[in-house]
Protein backbone atom coordinates (compact mmCIF):
# COMPACT_ATOMS: atom_id res chain seq x y z
CA UNK A 1 0.00 0.00 0.00
CA UNK A 2 2.88 2.17 -1.67
CA UNK A 3 0.07 5.47 -1.30
CA UNK A 4 -2.25 4.80 1.43
CA UNK A 5 -4.05 8.11 1.98
CA UNK A 6 -2.86 10.02 -1.00
CA UNK A 7 -5.77 11.67 -3.27
CA UNK A 8 -5.05 11.30 -6.89
CA UNK A 9 -7.41 12.80 -9.58
CA UNK A 10 -7.75 10.62 -12.68
CA UNK A 11 -9.31 12.56 -15.86
CA UNK A 12 -11.37 9.92 -18.40
CA UNK A 13 -11.00 7.73 -15.72
CA UNK A 14 -14.58 6.17 -16.54
CA UNK A 15 -13.33 4.03 -18.98
CA UNK A 16 -10.20 2.83 -20.96
CA UNK A 17 -6.54 3.42 -19.97
CA UNK A 18 -7.82 6.31 -17.18
CA UNK A 19 -9.88 3.56 -14.87
CA UNK A 20 -7.19 1.63 -15.70
CA UNK A 21 -4.68 3.85 -13.98
CA UNK A 22 -7.37 4.65 -11.09
CA UNK A 23 -7.64 0.98 -10.32
CA UNK A 24 -3.80 0.30 -10.24
CA UNK A 25 -3.81 3.47 -8.07
CA UNK A 26 -6.59 1.92 -5.72
CA UNK A 27 -4.28 -1.03 -5.00
CA UNK A 28 -1.52 0.87 -4.01
CA UNK A 29 -4.13 2.34 -1.37
CA UNK A 30 -4.33 5.96 -3.38
CA UNK A 31 -7.96 7.34 -2.69
CA UNK A 32 -9.62 8.57 -6.35
CA UNK A 33 -11.82 10.57 -8.50
CA UNK A 34 -12.93 9.27 -11.27
CA UNK A 35 -13.87 11.77 -13.58
CA UNK A 36 -16.26 11.47 -16.95
CA UNK A 37 -18.54 12.48 -19.56
CA UNK A 38 -21.29 10.18 -18.10
CA UNK A 39 -22.00 10.80 -14.55
CA UNK A 40 -23.68 6.87 -14.32
CA UNK A 41 -20.55 5.69 -16.58
CA UNK A 42 -18.06 7.43 -14.22
CA UNK A 43 -20.23 6.57 -10.44
CA UNK A 44 -20.37 2.81 -11.74
CA UNK A 45 -16.71 2.79 -11.77
CA UNK A 46 -16.69 4.54 -8.20
CA UNK A 47 -19.20 2.46 -6.71
CA UNK A 48 -17.34 -1.02 -7.66
CA UNK A 49 -14.24 0.33 -6.37
CA UNK A 50 -16.06 1.41 -2.83
CA UNK A 51 -17.28 -2.03 -3.17
CA UNK A 52 -13.48 -3.73 -2.83
CA UNK A 53 -12.90 -1.42 0.02
CA UNK A 54 -11.59 1.63 -1.68
CA UNK A 55 -12.60 5.55 -1.02
CA UNK A 56 -13.88 6.61 -4.44
CA UNK A 57 -15.73 9.20 -5.85
CA UNK A 58 -17.02 10.78 -9.14
CA UNK A 59 -17.31 13.65 -10.85
CA UNK A 60 -18.81 14.59 -14.58
CA UNK A 61 -18.28 17.09 -16.39
CA UNK A 62 -16.79 18.56 -20.20
CA UNK A 63 -13.03 19.73 -19.08
CA UNK A 64 -13.27 21.54 -22.46
CA UNK A 65 -14.81 24.08 -20.41
CA UNK A 66 -12.82 26.17 -17.95
CA UNK A 67 -14.91 26.84 -15.29
CA UNK A 68 -15.15 22.70 -15.14
CA UNK A 69 -11.48 22.17 -14.57
CA UNK A 70 -11.12 24.27 -11.34
CA UNK A 71 -14.47 23.15 -10.39
CA UNK A 72 -12.85 18.88 -10.85
CA UNK A 73 -9.91 19.75 -8.88
CA UNK A 74 -11.85 21.64 -5.89
CA UNK A 75 -14.33 18.64 -5.98
CA UNK A 76 -11.28 16.49 -5.81
CA UNK A 77 -9.64 18.19 -2.74
CA UNK A 78 -12.68 18.93 -0.56
CA UNK A 79 -14.87 15.57 -1.03
CA UNK A 80 -11.74 13.27 -0.71
CA UNK A 81 -9.33 15.79 1.91
CA UNK A 82 -6.50 16.86 -0.77
CA UNK A 83 -4.74 16.30 -4.19
CA UNK A 84 -1.54 14.68 -4.37
CA UNK A 85 -1.69 12.92 -7.96
CA UNK A 86 -3.23 14.64 -10.98
CA UNK A 87 -3.17 12.15 -13.80
CA UNK A 88 -4.10 14.15 -17.37
CA UNK A 89 -5.82 11.42 -19.41
CA UNK A 90 -8.84 12.62 -20.93
CA UNK A 91 -8.53 13.30 -24.55
CA UNK A 92 -10.21 13.31 -27.94
CA UNK A 93 -8.82 12.27 -30.83
CA UNK A 94 -9.68 14.14 -34.41
CA UNK A 95 -9.43 12.97 -37.83
CA UNK A 96 -8.42 16.18 -40.23
CA UNK A 97 -5.90 17.75 -42.07
CA UNK A 98 -4.29 20.98 -43.28
CA UNK A 99 -7.05 20.76 -45.96
CA UNK A 100 -10.18 19.30 -44.06
CA UNK A 101 -9.25 20.97 -40.10
CA UNK A 102 -12.00 23.79 -39.22
CA UNK A 103 -11.78 26.10 -36.77
CA UNK A 104 -14.25 24.41 -34.46
CA UNK A 105 -12.12 21.02 -34.64
CA UNK A 106 -9.22 22.83 -33.84
CA UNK A 107 -10.05 24.92 -30.83
CA UNK A 108 -12.55 22.02 -29.09
CA UNK A 109 -9.07 19.29 -29.77
CA UNK A 110 -6.55 22.27 -27.47
CA UNK A 111 -9.16 22.69 -25.26
CA UNK A 112 -9.19 19.24 -24.00
CA UNK A 113 -5.86 17.65 -24.86
CA UNK A 114 -3.92 20.97 -23.75
CA UNK A 115 -5.60 23.78 -22.47
CA UNK A 116 -7.66 21.15 -19.80
CA UNK A 117 -4.20 19.81 -19.06
CA UNK A 118 -2.92 23.39 -18.09
CA UNK A 119 -5.95 24.43 -16.35
CA UNK A 120 -5.90 21.32 -13.84
CA UNK A 121 -2.55 21.57 -12.92
CA UNK A 122 -2.67 25.30 -12.69
CA UNK A 123 -5.65 24.84 -10.12
CA UNK A 124 -4.10 21.73 -8.25
CA UNK A 125 -0.98 23.71 -7.53
CA UNK A 126 -2.34 25.16 -4.20
CA UNK A 127 -2.75 21.91 -3.33
CA UNK A 128 0.15 20.57 -4.01
CA UNK A 129 1.97 22.97 -2.14
CA UNK A 130 -0.01 22.82 0.86
CA UNK A 131 0.90 18.74 0.94
CA UNK A 132 4.90 19.98 0.18
CA UNK A 133 4.86 18.74 -2.82
CA UNK A 134 2.51 16.43 -5.73
CA UNK A 135 3.07 14.53 -9.15
CA UNK A 136 1.22 15.20 -12.58
CA UNK A 137 1.35 12.44 -15.26
CA UNK A 138 0.26 13.34 -18.47
CA UNK A 139 -1.16 10.94 -21.14
CA UNK A 140 0.55 12.01 -24.46
CA UNK A 141 1.01 9.93 -27.69
CA UNK A 142 3.88 9.28 -29.92
CA UNK A 143 1.57 12.12 -32.65
CA UNK A 144 3.59 14.57 -30.84
CA UNK A 145 6.66 13.92 -32.46
CA UNK A 146 4.92 14.82 -35.97
CA UNK A 147 1.47 12.45 -36.36
CA UNK A 148 -0.18 10.85 -38.79
CA UNK A 149 -1.25 13.26 -41.82
CA UNK A 150 -5.04 12.25 -41.08
CA UNK A 151 -4.69 13.18 -37.04
CA UNK A 152 -3.06 17.42 -37.41
CA UNK A 153 -4.80 18.78 -34.69
CA UNK A 154 -4.48 16.12 -32.49
CA UNK A 155 -1.09 15.46 -33.19
CA UNK A 156 -0.40 19.20 -32.15
CA UNK A 157 -1.98 18.99 -29.38
CA UNK A 158 0.07 16.34 -27.82
CA UNK A 159 3.05 18.31 -28.67
CA UNK A 160 2.04 20.91 -27.13
CA UNK A 161 1.27 18.42 -23.65
CA UNK A 162 5.00 17.56 -24.09
CA UNK A 163 5.96 21.09 -24.04
CA UNK A 164 3.44 21.79 -21.27
CA UNK A 165 5.06 18.51 -18.92
CA UNK A 166 8.63 19.77 -19.51
CA UNK A 167 8.40 23.55 -18.47
CA UNK A 168 6.43 22.58 -15.68
CA UNK A 169 8.52 20.01 -14.66
CA UNK A 170 11.82 22.84 -14.61
CA UNK A 171 9.88 25.62 -13.15
CA UNK A 172 8.26 23.54 -9.89
CA UNK A 173 10.88 20.33 -9.42
CA UNK A 174 12.30 22.47 -6.28
CA UNK A 175 9.10 22.79 -4.97
CA UNK A 176 8.67 19.21 -4.74
CA UNK A 177 6.07 18.67 -7.69
CA UNK A 178 6.84 16.30 -10.45
CA UNK A 179 5.70 15.92 -13.80
CA UNK A 180 6.50 13.79 -16.24
CA UNK A 181 4.58 11.96 -19.27
CA UNK A 182 3.81 8.91 -21.24
CA UNK A 183 3.50 8.50 -24.90
CA UNK A 184 1.31 5.75 -25.39
CA UNK A 185 1.00 3.94 -28.91
CA UNK A 186 -2.01 1.90 -30.05
CA UNK A 187 -3.94 0.40 -27.06
CA UNK A 188 -6.69 -1.98 -27.42
CA UNK A 189 -9.34 0.03 -25.16
CA UNK A 190 -13.25 -0.41 -25.52
CA UNK A 191 -13.07 2.82 -26.99
CA UNK A 192 -10.28 1.88 -29.51
CA UNK A 193 -12.19 -1.43 -30.37
CA UNK A 194 -15.72 0.42 -31.02
CA UNK A 195 -14.01 3.32 -32.91
CA UNK A 196 -12.26 0.57 -35.33
CA UNK A 197 -15.83 -0.97 -35.85
CA UNK A 198 -17.71 2.49 -36.47
CA UNK A 199 -14.74 2.85 -39.08
CA UNK A 200 -15.51 -0.13 -40.80
CA UNK A 201 -13.17 -2.99 -39.37
CA UNK A 202 -14.64 -6.52 -38.41
CA UNK A 203 -15.29 -7.44 -35.28
CA UNK A 204 -12.05 -9.74 -35.07
CA UNK A 205 -9.85 -6.55 -36.30
CA UNK A 206 -7.68 -7.09 -33.22
CA UNK A 207 -6.65 -10.50 -34.12
CA UNK A 208 -5.70 -9.24 -37.23
CA UNK A 209 -3.45 -6.19 -36.98
CA UNK A 210 -0.22 -6.29 -38.49
CA UNK A 211 2.97 -7.27 -37.45
CA UNK A 212 4.09 -3.75 -38.48
CA UNK A 213 1.70 -2.52 -35.98
CA UNK A 214 1.94 -5.07 -33.01
CA UNK A 215 5.46 -6.68 -33.37
CA UNK A 216 4.62 -8.80 -30.66
CA UNK A 217 1.33 -9.87 -32.04
CA UNK A 218 -0.77 -8.14 -29.76
CA UNK A 219 -1.78 -4.54 -28.96
CA UNK A 220 -1.33 -3.06 -25.76
CA UNK A 221 -3.48 -2.90 -22.73
CA UNK A 222 -4.92 -0.28 -20.77
CA UNK A 223 -3.32 -2.51 -17.79
CA UNK A 224 0.29 -2.50 -19.00
CA UNK A 225 -0.06 1.32 -19.70
CA UNK A 226 -0.99 1.78 -16.12
CA UNK A 227 1.87 -0.16 -14.58
CA UNK A 228 3.86 2.42 -15.93
CA UNK A 229 2.02 5.04 -14.79
CA UNK A 230 1.99 3.56 -11.43
CA UNK A 231 5.95 3.84 -11.33
CA UNK A 232 6.35 7.52 -11.92
CA UNK A 233 3.70 7.78 -9.04
CA UNK A 234 4.65 5.69 -6.69
CA UNK A 235 7.23 6.93 -4.11
CA UNK A 236 10.23 4.84 -5.56
CA UNK A 237 10.52 7.32 -8.60
CA UNK A 238 10.16 10.73 -6.63
CA UNK A 239 13.48 11.96 -8.33
CA UNK A 240 12.70 11.54 -11.97
CA UNK A 241 10.96 14.59 -12.86
CA UNK A 242 10.35 16.53 -16.79
CA UNK A 243 10.35 12.92 -18.05
CA UNK A 244 9.19 11.63 -21.71
CA UNK A 245 8.39 8.17 -22.02
CA UNK A 246 7.66 6.21 -24.91
CA UNK A 247 5.06 3.51 -24.77
CA UNK A 248 5.10 1.32 -28.08
CA UNK A 249 6.48 -2.04 -29.71
CA UNK A 250 8.62 0.12 -31.31
CA UNK A 251 10.42 3.17 -31.46
CA UNK A 252 8.88 6.03 -33.18
CA UNK A 253 11.94 8.01 -34.14
CA UNK A 254 14.15 6.73 -36.49
CA UNK A 255 12.41 3.43 -37.38
CA UNK A 256 12.89 1.29 -40.47
CA UNK A 257 10.22 -1.41 -40.26
CA UNK A 258 10.40 -3.00 -43.19
CA UNK A 259 11.28 -6.25 -42.65
CA UNK A 260 7.32 -6.22 -40.86
CA UNK A 261 6.04 -5.86 -44.25
CA UNK A 262 5.59 -9.29 -45.42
Amino acid sequence: MRLKDKIALITGSSTGIGEAIARALVREGAKVMIHGLDAAEAEGVAADLRKGGASAMSFAGDIGEPSVCAKLVAATAERLGGLNVLVNNAAIKTRDSIETATVETFDRTMAINLRAPFLLSQAAMAHFRKAGGGSILNIGSGNGYCGECSQLTYSISKGGLTTLTRNLADAHGTEGVRVNQLNVGWVLSKNEYELKIKEGLPPDWPQKVAPVFAPSGALNTPEEVAHFALMFILPEGTRVNGSVVDLEQYPWIGRNPQKYTK
